[in-house]
């Protein structure tokens, strides 16, 4: 029998998803396929084609109604819980079913309940099996996903720059102290959201406003080697987003770009709302000759390819297959793109 789990951190899929909606009907069909088997003779292909199309006639109309009403359930589904969740689903499952079946039973036929049962008992299978792998799936990517996130904490708290920091404050105290008040306010900021357990999505504007502090701090050390160009579209600015996306591939940005170089150099962070899509594009400029991104393919820089894999792998945790992020150099820049659906953060259930 299966059970519902009860782990705090498991949610229902967001049903909305591209990735999602392939998965149901993949799943779905192959269950179909699996009952139409076994209610088929081995090796009877016209008998196992004849079951496979006459349950399909059946089910494919409420597989589609079902993902039809779940997608814009998503939100009140989540926040009942995930065992109220699951159970919404079974029931509208059942709904679904028995109407149907009166649907094509005609108005003057009685009510199988022999029959009605029958779908019942398959439609409760099929949609615990699907919710199982979900959940299975969820679970799966979690403690990749944790290590992962741990490390790339561990690495973008980097000793070198805590200290390089601290010393930029020292030397202002003196000739600037509102400035190095202000160096170190951005400073304890910053530390304070890298060491938060967040796992809910956040607005863009929280991203924005932290890559902003961060690069203060920068500029504080680096000086007039730094330049940031932002482009940011005040329609993205609520945009749901997994915390602590952003600032890493500034950090990135700026460590392989700038840092290294003797000459000033300009990163630049372009956000936009396309449509139903939000875009990020972070430019930096290249160093060396090489004709591979330094730091984004883990060949010279190891600790930017973990960062940019912990982007990846938490931007497909939330938005499966609908999330791009794309590297690329080209023209001496190395250039990140990441492309998301665009949903406002209000709307956002961890």
């Amino acid at each position: 029998m299966l059970s519902i789990p009860r782990h705090a951190e498991v949610t229902l899929p967001d049903f909305c998803n591209l990735g999602v909606t392939l998965r149901v009907l993949l799943l779905s069909n192959a269950l179909l396929a699996f009952f139409a088997l076994a209610k088929s003779r081995p090796l009877d292909v016209d008998a196992l084609t004849l079951n496979f199309l006459g349950a399909a006639a059946f089910v494919e109309p409420v597989l589609i109604a079902s993902l039809a009403l779940l997608c814009p359930l998503r939100g009140p589904l989540r926040r009942a819980g995930y065992q109220s969740g699951v159970l919404c689903i079974v029931a509208l499952e059942l709904m679904l079913t028995a109407g149907f079946r009166m649907l094509i039973g005609g108005r003057g036929a009685s009510f199988d309940w022999p029959l009605a049962m029958h779908d019942w008992i398959v439609a409760v299978i099929c949609t615990m099996l699907i919710l199982y792998y979900f959940n299975l799936r969820q679970r799966a990517f979690s403690p990749a996903l944790s290590e992962a996130r741990l490390q790339a904490l561990q690495a973008r708290i980097r000793p070198h720059f805590l200290f390089n920091s601290l010393t930029a404050v020292l030397s202002l105290i003196r000739t600037e102290p509102r400035r190095a008040e202000t160096a170190l306010e951005d400073l304890a900021d910053l530390f304070r959201v890298l060491l938060r357990e967040r796992r809910n999505l956040v607005p863009l504007a929280e991203e924005v406003d932290l890559c902003r502090r961060y690069l203060a701090i920068e500029t504080l050390r680096l000086g007039d080697r730094l330049n940031v160009e932002w482009q940011v579209d005040d329609a993205a600015a609520n945009a749901a987003m997994p915390p602590l996306i952003l600032q890493p591939l500034v950090e990135n940005a700026v460590h392989h770009g700038i840092e290294p170089s003797a000459l000033p150099g300009t990163v630049r962070i372009a956000i936009n709302r396309r449509g139903k899509q939000l875009e990020i594009v972070i430019v930096n400029p290249r160093v060396d000759g090489n004709t591979r991104p330094v730091g984004y393919d883990g060949v010279e820089r190891v600790g930017n390819h973990m960062a940019v894999e912990n982007v990846r792998e938490r931007l497909a945790l939330n938005f499966d297959v609908e999330a791009r992020l794309e590297t690329s150099a080209e023209l001496g820049q190395y250039r990140v793109r990441i492309v998301v659906p665009h949903r406002p953060a209000t709307g956002a259930a961890g």
